[in-house]
């Protein structure tokens, strides 16, 4: 039986069908949400920071390889910081 994993998605062969199942993998950077979270309450939504986390580890990947926790949260609280000295300046 084989299986293909992609981003919580896999497919799996099952006979000659193939059929969808998406997994629920709690992300490995909720503890970082969490904390940006807490700390960004009443200046960004959840889905902000959330954004912003994504984003992170994305661009943590493409520049070094890796996306350790500890990287993602420290740019996705300047993205936060940025995006609040944007909105601060918008009035």
């Amino acid at each position: 039986m084989g299986t293909k994993r992609q981003e919580g998605n896999f497919r799996m062969r099952v006979g000659s069908m193939m059929t969808d199942h998406t997994e629920a993998d709690p992300t490995p950077y909720a503890e970082v949400e969490s904390v940006l979270c807490d700390e960004f309450a009443g200046i960004h939504s959840t889905t902000t920071v959330t954004r912003c986390v994504e984003a992170a580890h994305y661009g943590a990947l493409e520049v070094t390889g890796y996306a350790h926790p500890s990287l993602v949260e420290r740019i996705a609280r300047k993205h936060l910081h940025v995006l609040a000295l944007v909105a601060s300046e918008r009035g």
